[in-house]
């Protein structure tokens, strides 16, 4: 037998040690959630996919402001709502976009959770890297699932995070309560880092809701409590007793934050790494 066909004979062979060799492994399993002490989880999303996870999540599509007078218009495409790199983003972009009747110069995107998954009581955990710039307002909060005691703000918004692009190292914690606009009130405080912005890396935002406390954290740290609230239609601890849902958006523009100014670049970016929701452990 030649070497030739020696070396004919052993090609496959070859081929296929090659082929094995370089065969590309499998990805590592997610390495399991640690729940902090006295809590179990019971809900997540890490944002793991190819895409939003629609069992899960419902992206909204309105022009109409907020009840803000923001700037945007909530479009449901992937160029304002997509999951990428491991990440939920939601992206606000300056351009023009008219539907409906309404046109705005800019656009962005707001998913919830309503009629997929909420909850009464429970820790609240969102991990986020946020965008920057004059009128850029990032939120991370939930509504009730059901308006049980009445219009807005008479059964509750409970805001986990919420950001003013222009002050990009303070983020706010806030109970909004009461009666129906304009009777309704609102209370809370802010957060404000020592050195460094919120877009500078990833922080995680939590909220611990029990019956009649509700607790606000940034990084572990415990900045913010509140016991006392109220609603005109039923007692304490009305409106905070009943099921809430997630909402998640990038608002531009507002009442509050104020238009973008020439100095505000974008398109914007809100990073979202994951969000976990835990019950309290047995």
């Amino acid at each position: 037998m030649s070497i030739r066909r020696n070396l004919a004979l052993l090609a496959p062979v070859l081929m296929a040690s090659t082929a094995f060799s370089e065969a590309p492994k499998p990805a590592a399993a997610p390495a399991p959630v640690t729940a902090p002490a006295g809590w179990k989880m019971v809900w997540s999303d890490e944002f793991n996919g190819k895409e939003l996870d629609f069992n899960k999540w419902s992206v909204e599509e309105n022009g109409n402001g907020g009840g803000n007078n923001e700037l945007q218009y909530y479009v449901d495409r992937p160029e304002n709502v997509r999951v990428e790199d491991g990440c939920l983003v939601i992206e606000a972009r300056k351009e023009k976009y008219a539907a409906g009747g309404l046109e705005k110069n800019f656009t962005s995107g707001r998913i919830r959770t309503k009629r997929h998954a909420s909850w009464t009581y429970g820790r609240y955990e969102i991990r986020a890297k946020l965008p920057t710039g004059r009128g850029v307002w990032p939120a991370q909060w939930m509504l009730p699932e059901k308006e049980k005691y009445g219009g807005w703000a008479a059964s509750g918004e409970i805001d986990i995070m919420e950001m003013l692009g222009q002050e990009p190292d303070k983020v706010y914690g806030t109970l909004h309560y009461g009666g129906s606009w304009p009777k309704n009130v609102h209370t809370g405080e802010p957060f404000k880092l020592e050195k460094g912005t919120f877009a500078d890396d990833f922080h995680i935002f939590a909220l611990e809701w029990e019956k009649g406390e509700i607790r606000w954290y940034v990084d572990g740290k415990l900045y913010q409590t509140q016991k006392k609230w109220n609603s005109d239609g039923a007692a304490f601890p009305a409106p905070f007793d009943q099921p809430f849902f997630f909402v998640i958006n990038l608002a531009v523009g507002g009442g509050w934050p104020g238009p973008p100014d020439d100095k505000t670049v974008f398109p914007q970016k809100l990073l979202v790494d994951y969000v976990r929701v835990f019950e309290k452990a047995p």
